[in-house]
């Protein structure tokens, strides 16, 4: 499908059920068990265009995207995943397995694959899953949780528990039944045989055996008569003649037999039971690639790649040379200087081995000579990714854009990897980056798609992922999970040494203990309730973290002429809120939120405004007279949200049913607002915001 040893190529590189007996409830018990998350992020319904979003007790639902394709398929016959619903190889249907959403299904990796035959040999002193296909699919969890599928049956759950630091493994009913054949350890044997103990408290006159290796907490596999499953112990098996109260908790059992597939299946497997899908798969991103590079107004002009390094950039620059055989398909390198030295060794290297020419951006030392003016960045507050990245993006691209009216660049892009990716289109503007068109031909891939093609191509890929990193973007990026940081110290002691080390002064700075640290809550300016949760539960001390500065807006630049044409004022904020910026502002104008890089974009018919998650807020105009009046717009708004008392009155106020609650965030404006200002006029902040300091 692809080209092989094309010369003068250069590649543009930025880096940025089977179901049959499983009870959804039965995940929902094990997540509570370990004060996961129970449940995925409830979606915003769909609405008319202009219409309200759903509302209960004066709190809108958070406006996530649900995916319609939270599914794959399983072929009973040669026992393999299926990415449509007929198996290549034998032609049979194929079952299907609903997933939590969003639903990501990968391939377990190799270093993934020993942390789970670790702990089923130290928990059950048995490893029946062997060389099994393993897949994981990732399910809301306080850090890495997964789901973990072998045969087409659900395991059990996989996670990262932020209290212990470590990893933990939970069998499903479907798990527990399989390691019951294989193991006589963590056994419990009920004298009852009903189902109605399902989720149920039992104390000892109910237990006829209880293995000696049993503690307090363990996971435990249950016999109850013909019924089979799991739960959990209350108390050491050695204990429980002095056990007062209930000893374990039965989560589920059932009569269903289940049992592994006879067949062991491989990649090679898979990859051929998906073939027809995969050239589908294939063809149809190239004609997505063809259909917009050959319109009449791009068809002259140069094509960029962003090749990253990561898995799907890997495709897509894939993809781009078979559809792009005869084009000046050009690629940049964006190295932010805290990235991975495998994924800048692989960059280099691939292009190299296919001839293709890379043209590298540095950022250099630029995060290490900031860092100590801003801090460690935060989930809720990107610094890094406008210094180290918007600068030289932007600057890379006004140089493709000396010669052509648009700089056209293939991403890769997955709607599937975020909720806030979920509604990405074939080709969307850049609102952060002008001049630049992107194209995403693989955006409604799910990651065991991605693997497959690259499986099927036999394409080179960024060993990282082998190694147990589910992204390979910079290696201290706050988005990070806490698993993949121990993994980043295990492999680079010398680079988490340096990074830790800042981290221990300003923690010592900033009153905060080790523990804080040690727990990665420095990844957030303003924690998330689960974490909250956590410092409660384990007492690390979070006093000074979360106490808002006074609002404030100051104007740190006057109104001034700019180089484009039109004027510019920039300003600087005390006590901002990204999330409740971000709720507001469409009353100035269309919003967009860039998490990745730190910044909400406003615009209006003839205006810009910026707003970093810094506190740097820079508006742009066509006269003085207008950045003026737009730059005290956006400063009351800010203010209105941040002290916002929940009132409720700008609800009723607006024509359009446009406005929310939402708890600690605020007024929540949503893209229905027609800029009317009547809750404006209706806000008590808004009338006394004279006598308030902004």
């Amino acid at each position: 499908m692809g080209p092989t040893g094309l010369k003068g190529l250069t590649a543009f590189y930025f880096t940025d059920g089977l179901r049959p007996y499983l009870d959804n409830s039965e995940i929902l018990t094990i997540m509570n068990k370990n004060k996961y998350s129970v449940q995925p992020p409830k979606r915003k319904e769909h609405t008319p265009e202009g219409g309200k979003g759903a509302v209960e007790k004066g709190r809108t639902s958070p406006r996530y995207a649900s995916y319609e394709k939270d599914y794959i398929f399983w072929c009973t016959t040669c026992n393999v995943p299926l990415i449509d619903t007929r198996c290549c190889t034998c032609g049979h249907e194929g079952q299907k397995i609903v997933l939590s959403q969003p639903a990501d299904v990968r391939f377990c990796s190799p270093y993934e694959r020993s942390v789970l035959r670790e702990h089923l040999l130290r928990s059950y002193g048995c490893d029946p899953i062997g060389d099994r296909l393993v897949l994981l699919n990732k399910i809301p969890g306080d850090d890495k949780t997964d789901e973990v599928i072998v045969d087409g049956l659900y395991f059990g759950v996989l996670n990262f528990d932020m209290h212990l630091m470590d990893y933990l493994f939970e069998p499903m009913v479907q798990g527990a039944k399989i390691l019951i054949e294989h193991s006589p350890q963590k056994l419990v044997t009920l004298k009852k045989s009903s189902r109605h103990l399902n989720g149920k408290k039992v104390d000892i006159s109910v237990i006829e055996s209880m293995s000696s290796d049993i503690k307090e907490g363990d996971s435990v596999l249950i016999i109850s008569g013909a019924l089979t499953g799991f739960g959990v112990s209350y108390c050491n098996a050695q204990d429980l003649q002095a056990c007062e109260g209930p000893a374990v908790r039965v989560r589920k059992i059932d009569s269903q037999s289940v049992s592994l597939h006879p067949k062991i299946s491989s990649i090679g497997d898979a990859v051929a039971a998906n073939i027809e899908h995969l050239r589908s798969l294939g063809k149809d991103a190239i004609n997505t690639i063809k259909g917009i590079a050959n319109q009449k107004q791009y068809k002259d002009i140069p094509v960029h790649v962003s090749f990253s390094g990561g898995k799907d950039s890997l495709v897509i620059l894939d993809l781009a040379r078979s559809a792009l055989r005869n084009r000046d398909l050009k690629a940049f390198f964006l190295n932010t200087g805290i990235e991975f030295p495998e994924t800048v060794e692989f960059v280099h290297e691939y292009c190299d081995d296919n001839s293709i020419e890379l043209i590298e951006k540095k950022a250099g030392d630029s995060f290490w000579d900031n860092v100590g003016a801003f801090g460690p960045p935060a989930k809720d507050f990107r610094w890094c990714c406008k210094i180290c990245k918007l600068a030289p993006a932007n600057a890379a691209i006004e140089q493709c854009l000396e010669n052509a009216p648009v700089c056209l660049t293939i991403d890769g892009k997955r709607k599937h990897e975020s909720f806030a990716r979920a509604k990405i289109a074939a080709s969307e503007k850049n609102p952060f980056v002008p001049g630049q068109l992107n194209i995403f031909p693989i955006r409604d891939w799910r990651a065991i798609e991605v693997w497959l093609y690259i499986y099927w191509r036999g394409l080179k890929y960024n060993p990282l992922y082998d190694m147990g990193f589910e992204r390979v973007g910079c290696y201290l990026c706050p988005a990070a999970l806490s698993a993949e940081y121990q993994r980043f110290r295990e492999l680079h002691p010398k680079l988490y040494g340096r990074w830790d080390n800042f981290l221990s002064e300003w923690a010592k700075k900033a009153g905060l203990s080790e523990e804080f640290i040690t727990h990665g809550l420095w990844r957030w300016k303003e924690l998330p309730p689960k974490m909250i949760r956590l410092c409660e539960e384990m007492g690390i001390s979070t006093s000074g973290l979360n106490e808002i500065s006074p609002f404030s807006v100051e104007m740190t630049s006057g109104i001034s002429p700019c180089r484009a044409g039109g004027y510019s004022v920039e300003g600087a904020i005390q006590g901002l809120s990204m999330k409740k910026a971000g709720n507001i502002l469409n009353i100035i104008g269309a919003t967009t939120f860039s998490e990745e890089l730190g910044l909400i974009l406003v615009k209006t018919s003839s205006s810009t405004v910026k707003l970093f998650s810094s506190g740097s807020l820079v508006v742009n105009a066509e006269n003085q007279g207008e950045a003026d009046r737009l730059f005290l717009a956006v400063s009351r708004q800010l203010l209105r949200n941040h002290k916002c008392t929940g009132c409720g009155i700008c609800l009723k106020a607006c024509p359009v049913g446009a406005i929310s609650l939402d708890g600690a965030n605020g007024v929540v404006i949503d893209g229905s607002c027609i800029q009317c200002g009547k809750c404006t006029g209706s806000c008590v902040i808004m009338k006394y915001s004279d006598k308030m300091k902004l």
